[in-house]
């Protein structure tokens, strides 16, 4: 069993001897971690290692193929047997995977929560949410005008403004330029930072974990060996 201790703040994701595997392969087992608010947890491996499938264990989209185990809370609240939509867990893809029938505004007005009423006070939100981005002006655009790392930066926003408690970022910066990935790699992470979100990455590369700063996890490639912590 690989366990992290870090701090126990109320708000951190914690991740209680995690096993998942199919019928007739482990794929990882007793996996243990607390990712406090504003740390970035990065989880890296070969292709079919697991990584996605924890993501989707944690947000509550794992294929039911899969057989898993183990205890995902955040603070003290269980959510690993809630419906995805109940655990108020953000994920970020590596595609955009903006609506296109929508305006940028629509795509963002599409992930306010149902707290946020008003037709004034959801415009202002998604209006606040492109100043952000550096994109004032820009929600009356069709996505497919957007650059690349434009609608990168929309993709994440629409996350955000859906105020979730805990951010998961599965490859998000591998379809992106050289000079793109170290850009919006940042804009992700400060984002997450300064709203002390727990954050859990997978990713293949290296620079990314490095700028993430936080505790590496390494998953074997198809293998009943437990990871290994870096």
């Amino acid at each position: 069993m690989v366990q992290i201790t870090m701090s126990l703040e109320p708000r951190a994701l914690r991740l209680r001897e995690v096993c998942i595997s199919l019928p007739a392969l482990q794929l990882f087992r007793g996996l243990s971690a607390v990712v406090a608010p504003g740390e970035v947890l990065t989880v890296m491996g070969p292709s079919g290692s697991g990584k996605s499938s924890l993501l989707d264990f944690i947000g509550g989209h794992l294929d039911e193929a899969f057989v898993a185990t183990g205890q995902v809370l955040i603070g003290d609240r269980p959510i690993h047997e809630l419906p995805p939509h109940q655990r108020n867990v953000g994920v970020l893809f590596q595609d955009a995977l903006l609506f296109p029938h929508l305006s940028v505004a629509g795509n963002l007005l599409f992930g306010l929560p149902s707290s946020v009423r008003g037709r004034i006070e959801r415009r202002e939100r998604v209006e606040a949410a492109l100043r952000e981005a550096d994109l004032a002006g820009f929600g009356d655009r069709d996505p497919a005008t957007l650059s690349g790392g434009q609608r990168a930066r929309v993709a994440l926003m629409r996350t955000l403004v859906a105020e979730p408690q805990a951010l998961l970022l599965d490859e998000p910066f591998s379809r992106l330029d050289a000079g793109l990935r170290a850009d919006f790699r940042r804009f992700v992470f400060d984002h997450a930072r300064s709203r002390e979100l727990p954050t859990v990455l997978v990713t293949h590369d290296r620079d990314d974990a490095e700028a993430a700063g936080g505790p590496v996890i390494e998953l074997a490639a198809r293998s009943v060996l437990e990871p290994r912590l870096q």
